[in-house]
């Protein structure tokens, strides 16, 4: 009997063991330096400090309803009402949301980017993966709503978890911009860490998974099932962009593709050639810019007379 008991403790321990391990990867993904990632983009030519201080631009701090503060900056150098926010990915930061800043500043919208919970200046103390950054996102959108008034014009581009938080928000709280960019998301979460479990450890998911999910709920009250894009892509029916690069593998380009073909009404699909995962605008510049350029051309509306609209 009490060796019974002894095996049953040191099981539990065990179980216990690697549910923390699992979950505490998940939840406290090491992220990239913020200095590492300034660094990145300027010797990439991506970030001209000579450029980006001369920009007509503000700092901000937007509420979470989670208690606490959102960083951002928005840059406003037009006289416009056509804005884009910008949703980074997991162990970015807002200074790599700056090359799509520039992208849309040159098409007339003024951008405002800003760091997820957990990340860069920030507030929050775990990451989900979409689940909370999803609500996080909703306050964003309703404080730039709020602060620019009737008439505004919205777009959300995202990228990588930053595509999947947006999806998410579309999907299931509100379709409350008039355009998406959703740029290399996965389409279920379930499902790519069942996949990245087998690349990277060869352990097998249908064990795990059901366990981490056990101690997730526990720990961060949540889910692993609630996190999946693709359960809720019918529920938004503004344009979406899809984009994604052939060559990534670390989210397979077939999520993307799962995500367009379910996608109800109008979007478009880029699949880039070069690069692996998140790289589609930086190896393929020229024909990332005109993808964009063609999809604003074919489903967002033109602007206001007397407000300057992207350059086609």
């Amino acid at each position: 009997m009490r060796k019974a008991l002894r095996f049953l403790a040191s099981l539990l321990t065990i179980v216990a063991a690697v549910g923390v391990y699992f979950t505490n990867r998940l939840m406290y993904m090491k992220k990239k330096e913020d200095e590492f990632i300034l660094n990145r983009e300027r010797v990439a030519g991506r970030i001209i400090d000579t450029d980006y201080e001369a920009l007509k631009k503000r700092d901000v701090l937007i509420p979470s309803p989670f208690g606490y503060e959102l960083k951002g900056v928005l840059a406003e150098p037009h006289e416009t009402n056509r804005y884009v926010i910008i949703s980074h990915g997991v162990t970015e930061n807002k200074f790599n949301s700056i090359k799509y800043m520039n992208l849309f500043l040159s098409r007339g919208f003024n951008v405002l980017i800003f760091d997820h919970r957990r990340h860069g200046e920030s507030g929050g103390k775990t990451t989900s993966y979409g689940h909370y950054e999803k609500f996080d996102l909703k306050a964003v959108v309703d404080w730039l709503k709020n602060e620019i008034g009737p008439g505004l014009l919205l777009g959300i581009h995202g990228e990588s978890m930053g595509a999947a938080t947006m999806l998410l928000y579309a999907g299931m709280l509100e379709d409350g911009a008039d355009f998406y960019i959703a740029d290399c998301p996965f389409s279920d979460f379930k499902e790519q860490l069942a996949y990245r479990l087998k690349e990277e450890m060869n352990l097998p998911a249908g064990m795990l998974l059901p366990l981490a999910d056990v101690f997730l709920r526990f720990r961060d009250n949540y889910s692993i099932r609630e996190v999946s894009p693709i359960s809720v892509i019918d529920n938004i029916r503004h344009p979406i962009l899809f984009i994604h690069s052939a060559k990534d593998d670390f989210i397979l380009p077939y999520m993307t593709e799962a995500l367009y073909e379910k996608k109800k009404g109008p979007k478009m699909l880029f699949m880039a050639e070069s690069g692996l995962h998140a790289q589609s605008f930086n190896e393929n510049r020229k024909e990332y810019e005109k993808a964009v350029d063609e999809f604003l051309e074919s489903f967002v509306r033109q602007p206001q007379l007397g407000m300057p609209g992207p350059s086609f």
